[in-house]
């Protein structure tokens, strides 16, 4: 080995240690925040105490902290000179969903739940930001990291629109993020290069017409059968309508019309998501739907308005940000610790960063070895604390890999 490859292995073993030893003896105090963010859950664009926690602390290790308009923050740390800027990013919000474990540290807000593992996300951030600055005072971190705390990953348009259209963006050259995955144990990570999740949308169509009596359907418009019709023909259709590898599913969570089996109504609403695997065919989707809807329900003499909200591109992990994790994560965990990510039909706003700039995600393992496999956004969801720390160190040690990569 050159001197110079032996000297590169020993830098990297020192910030291997400072980032181990520095998350290690903060992990109470990180379970201890996961905890009270957990206790204390906010939905999205309501984040203020969530903003406030994480805040007070990353300010204290010498960050430089800009708290965005609402809620949300980002932090600042080191000085751009050889290195890319990379990004860290965490969400904030929970969900209007009523938690049923029952263990102390619950839901103390009725209906509201991190169900879906944002309160691991934000507190390993925490503890990647605390690992961070220590390789900063060190003098070992030769260029700049940016956190991102955001705000409503969960509604659509989500945060990272709002965090894009704010420029803060604009200096990154490299952006990494984490998702709890239950179904992954504990030290183990998932990855994927490639598309991770798919483009996610939400749909909701209106009919109006005369409405009427039962008994004379062919005196009015008949809305519930042409609500029932958009209902069953536009997944059929789209799914001709699309290449069958595209991954179209389109799956309805309301519908609403009437309040009497003899009356036709008025009015019928119906809500739904349309979920693509494919970025381009996602580009051509919402133009589709709208055709569909609009040519199914004439026949029926009913009027249709279509809301179609484009919510998410998929997360597509580009090749050397991967890669840089596939280091990291055998860096802190070991050659067991990798196992492959399958592509998931749920939506991450994620993926509008991955589209400004390189970037990939990775899945980190949750489930207790040997215990039980939970699902997200389901109340009953419980996460193994260790993966706090593990997560922690993914971060950290990801950006001073990427930190450290010569800008092309």
């Amino acid at each position: 080995m050159s001197t110079d490859a032996q000297l590169d292995a020993a830098r990297d073993a020192r910030l291997h240690d400072l980032i181990r030893d520095e998350v290690e003896s903060g992990a109470e105090a990180l379970v201890a925040l996961r905890r009270d963010l957990h206790a204390h859950p906010e939905l999205s664009w309501h984040e203020t105490r969530t903003t406030a926690a994480v805040a007070e602390r990353v300010e204290a290790l010498g960050w430089r902290v800009e708290r965005l308009p609402g809620s949300g923050l980002v932090a600042d740390l080191g000085e751009r000179r050889a290195g890319p800027v990379v990004g860290l990013r965490a969400d904030l919000d929970a969900l209007p969903i009523q938690e049923t474990t029952g263990d102390p540290w619950s839901s103390t807000v009725p209906g509201v739940a991190h169900a879906c593992g944002h309160d691991v996300h934000t507190t390993a951030l925490v503890g990647a930001a605390a690992a961070l600055a220590r390789v900063h005072t060190e003098g070992m971190l030769p260029g700049r990291v940016r956190l991102f705390f955001q705000p409503a990953e969960e509604v659509m348009p989500g945060g990272a629109v709002r965090l894009l259209g704010l420029g803060l963006l604009d200096e990154v050259d490299r952006v990494f993020a984490l998702h709890c995955d239950p179904g992954v144990d504990v030290g183990q990570v998932g990855l994927r290069l490639g598309p991770m999740t798919s483009a996610a949308d939400q749909v909701d169509v209106r009919l109006e017409g005369t409405g009427g009596h039962t008994s004379r359907p062919h005196l009015t418009g008949d809305l519930t059968f042409a609500l029932a019709k958009v209902t069953t023909e536009v997944p059929a259709i789209l799914s001709r309508r699309f290449d069958p590898r595209a991954g179209v599913s389109v799956v309805w969570g309301r519908i609403q019309a009437g309040s009497a089996p003899n009356v036709i109504p008025e009015r019928g609403l119906l809500s739904g998501t349309v979920r693509i695997l494919d970025a381009v065919a996602w580009a051509d989707a919402e133009k589709m739907v709208r055709e569909l809807v609009h040519e199914i329900v004439r026949p029926y003499g009913v009027t249709a308005h279509v809301d179609y909200t484009r919510g998410v591109p998929p997360v597509v992990n580009e090749a050397v940000s991967n890669s840089m994790l596939a280091d990291a994560v055998a860096s802190v965990l070991g050659p067991d610790g990798r196992v492959v990510a399958p592509q998931s039909l749920g939506g991450e706003d994620f993926g509008w960063y991955v589209d400004e700039v390189p970037g990939a995600m990775m899945r980190l393992g949750t489930r207790t070895p040997g215990g039980a496999t939970y699902d997200l956004h389901q109340g009953d969801l419980r996460i193994d604390e260790r993966a706090i720390a593990i997560g922690a160190r993914l971060l950290a040690e990801v950006a001073v890999r990427a930190n450290a990569q010569p800008l092309r």
